[in-house]
């Protein structure tokens, strides 16, 4: 049996081991691959794992030998599942195996904002602090999160456990969620999107990407925001129009916006966020902490074993 992992590099650099895999077939490794080199390097496998490297219909049906595609993730968009299923292929993803570490990245944002640690971290290592008259200083607006109302569009995993982490910071919680008021817990109260927008002072994105989250924030939905508030997005790129929260950050509508994901990514150097000084942006890693790592590798490894002996899991 012949498995290719397309682009093995993002979850593992280095630091983990893709070595059980080897215990049932030739493995062969590649840190990337780029669209034009997929067929060639797929041709010949009954099992490929993907994380960023497309396989759709045209991929699928020029591999006629593959019969399983693992994706590296949680998301599977990257995987034709309909023209997988058409083939007889089977497709799994790693559920949840970020929530953890994307949840923490949320409040590493919101706090980044709030306190700006980092910021004054570097002034210090200046000599501010050491010059300064006064035993303290500050240039920057310091905020208490209690008290505040945090806003959440979605409630899956990750939604859900931002909503206890808020909690616990002793804010109110709202979401816009397709669940059930009376199925939510205590501290999450349900709201229209038209009522979230308006009392959020932080508003979170853990919506999946769908024709209807296109763009749902842009340019109208944020002018029914506060201009106070903080826009945090560590779901899917596109879920914002980058030029219309660029054009409120610059115009003061908007406090600030934290984001793990932009639409292109990488970005091009023009992207409008990257020049805003109130934005906030890291480079998609929310989930790569080592933990959140060792999981996915994990599963992905026991999702293709199960699938060697016949008893797949976590199928898409």
């Amino acid at each position: 049996m012949k498995i290719v992992i397309l682009d093995g590099y993002s979850a593992n650099p280095g630091d983990l081991s893709w070595q059980p895999l080897e215990q049932i077939g030739e493995l062969t490794v590649y840190d990337r691959t780029k669209p034009d080199e997929t067929i060639e390097r797929a041709k010949d496998a009954e099992i490929i794992l993907t994380n960023k490297v497309l396989i759709k219909r045209p991929e699928i049906e020029q591999l006629p030998k593959l019969k399983y595609i693992g994706v590296l993730a949680t998301g599977y968009n990257v995987v034709d599942v309909e023209a997988a299923h058409e083939h007889g292929i089977i497709v799994t993803n790693v559920p949840a195996y970020s929530t953890e570490s994307v949840a923490q990245m949320v409040f590493a944002h919101l706090l980044t904002v709030t306190n700006r640690t980092e910021h004054y971290a570097i002034l210090n290592r200046g000599g501010k602090w050491t010059s300064n008259p006064d035993f303290c200083y500050w240039d920057t607006p310091l905020t208490e999160l209690a008290g505040k109302t945090f806003g959440i569009v979605g409630l899956g995993n990750i939604g859900q456990r931002v909503a206890a982490i808020a909690n616990a910071f002793a804010m109110k919680v709202v979401a816009y969620t397709s669940k059930a008021a009376d199925k939510l817990p205590s501290y999450i109260s349900k709201r229209t999107m038209e009522e979230l927008l308006a009392e959020s002072d932080v508003l979170s994105l853990h919506c999946p990407l769908t024709p209807d989250t296109l763009h749902l924030i842009n340019r109208q939905t944020l002018e029914l925001m506060k201009s106070s508030a903080i826009l945090i997005n560590t779901g899917r790129g596109p879920l914002i129009n980058d030029q219309d929260v660029a054009d409120a950050l610059k115009a003061n509508r908007l406090r600030a916006f934290c984001a793990d994901v932009l639409t292109e990514e990488p970005p091009k150097a023009d992207n409008p966020l990257l020049q805003c000084e109130n934005a906030f942006i890291t480079p998609h890693i929310a989930w790569a902490s080592n933990e959140a790592r060792i999981r996915l590798i994990d599963v992905a490894i026991k999702n293709v074993l199960a699938f060697a002996i016949g008893k797949p899991q976590n199928t898409v």
